[in-house]
């Protein structure tokens, strides 16, 4: 594991050295104190409230001496987030997948930090191993967010690699990793099918990704097909009835369309996590598929039939068929969706008025992107019903 030191997440006996050096840190425990006292932190000295906020850090971890122990602290934030800004969450497709295996768990991207998040409280309290999770350098800007990603099994996806050689190391190391996880250390990964998020709404996995997974094969003694096997790679679909960066997205949609490219601001990555986890979601839900099996061959017929799985396991919420009345003016007919029961407008009036005036507080030329986001996911099974006639 020496090769990987600087990229995988911190082992058990790294845990509590790690946590004591948190607990020393300033730039932590002021932000910490500011988000913990509002405007109560501009009355106390900075000094004064680093102290406090120390010191319940300190009785809350007193503790902790491993992952599992930082794990159950988070499971415990994790609980309260969804009681307070979920209406209930939902698990499918779990109980078809073998206990005793590592897997490559590849979900949809719709939200920075939560999607891995869910996924990982599904296996918790389905009394599964959590995944190790992909991280982005480029959300790592201070050494202490590093540190706490690292401790909730986060690993480093190196963003910050500039040219061929450097990229490619970097590819080839994070690769290798991946592998070594699952069929070294039985311990599965999450990973995204996409770098970014589909703020548009349409999930589909970028080529690349598996390419890079691939860089982990010996070609002259392994398929490619056998390589993938190997992995178990499972795609995972997870929808939010309410997404809180829609607006937001919408806005950066709508710049890209008619003002040219977009640039993110220093913080922005840092306020969409903000905002997805104070954000109402309503019913979340995660789909599990099955793992991928033969005839797959190539990356693109690999991303293929990951996006055939999420799409196809996608669970439509009510605001999904909201959006697509108000797109197309017609309501989809849910039996060609896959879907076993019939959607009744009726039933879910308040919700509709609620959808209506959520999109209508937003700028008028931004609508049309806001309700695309929510729509798209009934147009994505459509067309996979069309593919396959």
């Amino acid at each position: 594991m020496s090769s990987f030191s600087d990229i995988r997440p911190y082992n058990d006996e790294e845990v509590r050295p790690v946590l004591d050096n948190l607990l020393r840190d300033k730039e932590l425990l002021s932000l910490l104190a500011d988000l913990q006292l509002g405007r109560w932190c501009y009355l106390i000295p900075k000094i004064l409230s680093r102290a406090l906020v120390r010191r319940y850090l300190k009785k809350l971890l007193k503790t902790v001496q491993d992952v599992r122990g930082f794990q159950t602290v988070v499971e415990g934030y994790m609980d309260r987030m969804i009681d307070d800004k979920t209406s209930h969450f939902t698990v499918t497709g779990l109980d078809q997948l073998e206990t005793d295996k590592a897997f490559l768990f590849m979900s949809n991207h719709r939200d920075i930090a939560l999607d891995p998040a869910f996924t990982n409280y599904a296996l918790y309290h389905n009394d599964r191993d959590t995944a190790r999770n992909a991280i982005g350098d480029n959300l790592l800007a201070k050494p202490f967010v590093s540190d706490l990603m690292r401790l909730n099994k986060s690993f480093i996806v190196n963003r910050s690699a500039r040219g061929p050689r450097q990229i490619l190391a970097a590819y080839r190391n994070l690769s290798a990793y991946i592998r070594h996880s699952i069929t070294e250390d039985g311990a599965s990964i999450w990973l995204a099918q996409r770098e970014g998020r589909a703020k548009d709404g349409v999930d589909k996995t970028e080529p690349a990704i598996i390419k890079m997974l691939s860089m982990g094969r010996d070609k002259e003694t392994e398929s490619f097909e056998r390589y993938f096997q190997a992995l178990n790679l499972v795609p995972v679909a997870i929808s939010y009835e309410w997404d809180p960066c829609d607006g937001v997205k919408a806005a950066e949609l709508y710049q890209r369309e008619h003002q040219g490219p977009y640039e993110k601001s220093e913080h922005e990555d840092i306020v969409s996590i903000g905002l997805g986890i104070s954000g109402q979601k309503g019913h979340v839900h995660v789909s599990f598929g099955t793992p991928l099996g033969k005839n797959l061959g190539s990356p693109e017929k690999t991303a293929l039939e990951i996006d055939r799985q999420i799409v196809e396991n996608y669970y439509l919420h009510p605001t999904n068929y909201f959006a697509y009345y108000q797109l197309y003016q017609c309501w989809p007919d849910p039996t060609q969706l896959g879907e076993t029961e019939a959607f009744v407008p009726e039933q879910y009036s308040d919700l509709a008025t609620e959808f209506r005036t959520r999109i209508s507080a937003m700028p008028k030329d931004h609508q049309q992107y806001a309700l695309a986001i929510y729509a798209n996911a009934i147009v994505s099974k459509l067309n996979l019903l069309e593919q396959s006639q």
